[in-house]
């Protein structure tokens, strides 16, 4: 039996069938009754079924488990009266706010758009991720229980990361091709290596926050894991968010941090041996991508130096409103780029070709107000407050990593980071509500 680093996946649409349809209808139905009965356990039940999406294909439109779920916990959030006014409170009034906004000029952009129906399909994926952030926000206000939370995210990512390790044996999605040698980069679950880098970006996160207060042995476990797992997909951009995680955890958390933190250095000591070992494999320190040259092998999805330069391109042309949401990867041979289709692999280019100066503003408004609304009580503050530190950690991270990779592009990713925005927005509501005097 020959190894195989890389095996290929070929995925195509899989059509809706009587079994995924049952399946779909009972995470609705336990997402409701779940919910109706405690919101924390619906949140929980998001954070641990968001990287697994079964999705299927139905009149155009794909649904997935993750999807199917937050409509049950949409619905029995609706049995608790009044909790929509809580909506109108801060931070969440501010984000729904810019939230607000990004949708509005993403539609906006139909009146470049060659192809509106893709418009139309990034304009609801806005729409969705609100909904996701207003499906934790009020969850974790009207029931601030953290046990189920904590131990969600830790078992979902011990799941993933498992998913992923196993791949070094089984074979990756995608590698590093370096002269003859081929060293695989895992994604597991995730649609791919920096994806799941990004992924583990919003685990180490929370997890980590949380270890700075109550640590446990689940915990711990799986704070290693996602370090290990995180350094093994060779995202260069993925390592510096890691340690741009890890500095932030460090400084909210002072003295305590090295001890909280340990399991995390365990995982990046593990996964700097495994790919010291891949180094020693392909017999050049190349698997540490130091260069900044690009891949001789693009995995046939281009260069990000031929995206960037279509991107800018596409900006010139339309500066105000750019050439339509989702209209990048469709325009690319109008712009000289043949045989590719995938997005600019930077959050910032994207919005800026597709939506011009408006809608990289909009993007940039949305990711300050978070980061704003977060960080304004200071390290010193953050320390006991996991949740929001959770949240200002992931959102900084990400928003320098989609310098050079779009990430909540893909579901698994932005649904992951939205529930911990949401509920980190909840905790600093919360917290507001209870240092306001009667």
């Amino acid at each position: 039996m020959t190894y195989h680093p890389v095996v290929d996946r070929i995925a195509g649409p899989v059509q809706l069938d009587p079994l995924s349809a049952l399946l779909f209808v009972a995470a609705f139905v336990a997402g409701a009754l779940v919910t109706a009965r405690r919101p924390a356990y619906g949140l929980a039940g998001l954070f641990l079924i968001v990287p697994i999406d079964l999705s299927r294909e139905v009149f155009s439109t794909t649904i997935t488990l993750p999807k199917s779920l937050l409509l049950g916990v949409l619905l029995g959030l609706s049995s608790y009266g009044g909790s929509a006014a809580l909506l109108r409170k801060r931070p969440a009034a501010l984000v729904l706010a810019a939230l607000g906004l990004l949708f509005a000029i993403t539609a906006l952009t139909l009146a470049d758009a060659v192809y509106r129906g893709v418009v139309i399909r990034e304009a609801l994926k806005v729409v969705e991720y609100a909904a996701i952030f207003v499906a934790a926000y009020l969850c974790y206000a009207l029931d601030r229980e953290d046990a189920p939370l904590r131990g969600a995210i830790a078992i979902a990512a011990i799941f993933v990361s498992l998913s992923a390790i196993a791949q070094e044996v089984l074979g990756a999605p995608s590698g590093l091709f370096i002269g003859s040698a081929i060293v695989p980069r895992i994604a597991g679950l995730l649609d791919g290596p920096n994806q799941l880098a990004a992924y583990c970006e919003i685990a180490v996160a929370a997890l980590g926050a949380w270890a700075l207060v109550r640590r446990s042995p689940l915990l711990d476990v799986a704070l290693g894991l996602a370090v290990f797992a995180g350094v093994l997909t060779f995202s260069r951009a993925g390592w510096i968010a890691l340690a741009v995680v890890a500095a932030i955890l460090a400084l909210a958390g002072g003295k305590r941090a090295w001890q909280a933190l340990k399991p995390g250095f365990a995982g990046l000591i593990a996964g700097a041996l495994g790919a010291a070992g891949w180094g020693v494999y392909a017999r050049t320190p190349g698997v540490l991508r130091a260069s900044l040259e690009p891949s001789v092998y693009a995995g046939g999805v281009g260069n990000r130096d031929e995206l960037w330069h279509a991107a800018w391109r596409m900006w010139l042309a339309h500066p105000l409103l750019g050439v339509g949401a989702g209209n990048f990867e469709l325009l690319l041979p109008v712009y000289g780029l043949f045989g590719v289709r995938t997005h600019a692999n930077s959050l910032y280019l994207q919005a800026l070709a597709e939506g011009g100066l408006l809608l990289l503003a909009a993007t940039l408004l949305l990711l300050a107000t978070i980061v704003v609304c977060f960080a304004r009580g200071g390290m010193h503050r953050l320390r006991d407050e996991p949740w929001v530190l959770a949240g200002l950690a992931a959102t900084v991270a990400l928003a320098l990593h989609q310098t050079v990779d779009y990430l909540i592009f893909y579901p698994k990713v932005g649904a992951a980071w939205w529930l911990l925005v949401g509920t980190a927005a909840a905790a600093l509501a919360v917290r507001a509500a209870q240092s306001s005097p009667p």
